[in-house]
Formats: C-alpha cells, structure tokens, sequence
C-alpha cells in the first residue's frame, strides 16, 4: 500500500526535509526536562527585535554537565550528570539522569546564546528578517 502524504503533491517541490522533520518531531520524547518557549519583544539599537526564549528546568546541572549544540536545522540540548560522590542516600527522590532535547529550527533562525540561573537554561533564538528580493527570469526563445 502507498503511503500519500501532504507533501507529496507535485505542486510542492523540495519539502522532503520539512516532512522528514515532522515524522521526527511525531516520535515524541518521555517530557524530560520540562521547558517553556516565550517570544520576547524589545527593542535593541532602535529597531524592534523579537526573540523566541527555550528556558528547560535543570535543576542538579552544573554549566559543565549541559550542552547547547546546532546540527544543520536543528537545536540540540544535552546533560550529562555525573554521580560522582559516593553518598549513602536514605531516600533519593531526584535522578541523575540524562537527557537530549531537540528542537527543529526554521531556516534563517539563529542562536544567540544560552544561560544557567538558578536552575533553568535559557537559550535566546532570532530570526533575523530576510532581505525581500524578485528576480527576474530571462526567458530564451528558441525556434
């Protein structure tokens, strides 16, 4: 049986990769680390930015155990705990687990940065406006 999907119109050429990334983003993950995403308006220099905000809570994270990454369209978050105090827990109600959250970026959009405070990583994304541009095709006549 063949699959149709909405991308498989004729009409649509070259939206394979948007498709390959909602079949990604359709897996899920298990909701670790919980996060917001915001969108931040505010002016800077005089023009009106807007920026959009992941905050993930890490709660137990040093600076040292996360890592903020781009791979071609796509934000990558990583942390990697490391257990290695040896402690004799009566109860241990809060993991050391790892994780690796991925966000799928739009073309154009851009890191500016990424900070730890009081347990919550916060990484800033802009998408700066694209120069609107027409061109003109030449068409060759040929007889």
């Amino acid at each position: 049986m063949t699959r149709i999907t909405p991308f498989s119109s004729p009409l649509l050429l070259g939206f394979d990769t948007i498709e390959k990334s909602l079949e990604r983003i359709a897996k899920g993950s298990d909701g670790y680390p919980p996060y917001n995403i915001e969108r931040i308006r505010g002016s800077e220099d005089g023009a009106v930015a807007e920026r959009l905000r992941i905050t993930l809570a890490v709660a137990g994270f040093l600076d040292e155990d996360l890592e903020v990454t781009t791979e071609e369209n796509q934000l990558v978050i990583q942390g990697r705990q490391s257990d290695a105090d040896e402690r004799d827990y009566l109860y241990r109600g809060i993991a050391a687990r790892q994780f690796r959250r991925t966000f799928v970026l739009a073309e154009g959009m851009q890191v500016v940065g990424a900070t730890l405070k009081n347990g919550l990583l916060s990484v800033d994304l802009i998408r700066p406006e694209p120069e609107r541009m027409v061109r003109k095709i030449n068409i060759s006549v040929r007889d």
